[in-house]
């Protein structure tokens, strides 16, 4: 929320390009629409802009009304690319060349409107206009596995890495594709509108929230998230937006609209933990961050992450993590 009590806005722009794959633009699209949905602190702004105001997508239904690409961008812009089918359902297979004009039109937009201070997103196949234009240099990005060699061959200066759901590099984000884009734009929810935000969207989506493109592990805050019910996932989301608040099995029972006894066992059978465990669990979570992202002192960061002593937490940290506090910030260091 910005100062003046307003969502802060993030403009969207996304670039439709031939042939266009439609899941690579109304995956991600939905993410943010869920979003503005499921909270108020920040508001995605869409446009979609292109080289021709209509094109069939891979899926045969035509994508219309799409504005043309524009002389300029916000300073805050974040510019999606998607990527384009070879051969969309019902149309006769055609060759790239046929579209090489309106791609070519694309790629001279990127040269001239990315900048400092824009993100650039790519999914699918978009990375290769991206790599055309020269925005990949000294990156690390990814694409879909099929056109790997090519985004090697067009970006030779860049760090193209295989087997990874998406990229992120300073202010270029890269997608495998697909449903890969659904992934990324998660991510960058959570990062703009908080963890709490994109979990409520990938509920509401039915689709796993995973925590980054190329980290196997699962971030703390999804831990216990696997399942559907609805009582633990409210209370999950109460503990995910105030870690450090008292949570006793109690209020969290309120909060989840069932009896303590029940919570209880709901836990253990759907999340896999006892609902002290996960409430520990979620601090050690807010403490990891306030270990690595801030100066303060470890009394500091026990008190904040709700813990009743820096006692208490080390005992917690220990249980959960191989290394400790002071250890983790040097190495950020």
């Amino acid at each position: 929320m910005s100062l003046t009590g307003q969502p802060r806005i993030v403009p969207v722009i996304v670039v439709v390009p031939p042939r266009t794959l439609l899941l690579d633009i109304a995956g991600p699209m939905e993410v943010l629409r869920r979003a503005n949905i499921d909270q108020a602190a920040v508001r995605f702004v869409v446009s979609y802009v292109g080289p021709a105001p209509c094109v069939t997508s891979s899926v045969g239904l035509d994508v219309a009304n799409v504005a043309p690409l524009p002389d300029g961008l916000p300073d805050d812009a974040l510019v999606v690319i998607s990527g384009s089918a070879d051969e969309p359902l019902g149309a006769p297979a055609g060759s790239r060349a046929d579209d090489a004009p309106l791609e070519a039109e694309i790629v001279s937009w990127l040269q001239r409107v990315i900048r400092p201070g824009i993100r650039l997103v790519s999914i699918c196949s978009g990375a290769l206009l991206a790599a055309r234009a020269g925005l990949l240099d000294g990156h690390e990005c990814t694409t879909h596995h099929a056109t790997l060699g090519e985004l090697m061959r067009l970006a030779p200066r860049a760090r193209v890495r295989e087997n990874r759901l998406y990229v992120e590099d300073g202010e270029r984000l890269t997608s495998a594709g697909v449903t890969a884009g659904i992934d990324l734009m998660l991510a960058l929810v959570a990062r703009e509108a908080g963890h709490a935000a994109a979990l409520a969207v990938a509920r509401d989506l039915v689709v796993y929230l995973r925590r980054a493109g190329g980290d196997p592990q699962l971030s703390p805050w999804l831990e216990g998230r696997n399942h559907l019910h609805p009582a633990i996932h409210r209370a999950q989301d109460a503990v995910g937006a105030d870690p450090a608040r008292d949570w006793s099995v109690e209020a969290l029972a309120e909060v989840a609209a069932t009896s303590p006894r029940n919570l209880s066992r709901l836990f253990n059978d759907h999340a896999g933990m006892s609902v002290t465990d996960y409430v520990n669990r979620m601090r050690i979570a807010l403490a990891r961050e306030l270990v690595i992202g801030s100066r303060l002192d470890m009394e500091s960061v026990a008190e904040r992450s709700g813990f009743s002593s820096t006692r208490q937490f080390r005992r917690v940290w220990n249980r959960l993590h191989d290394i400790s506090p002071a250890r983790l910030r040097a190495s950020f260091r």
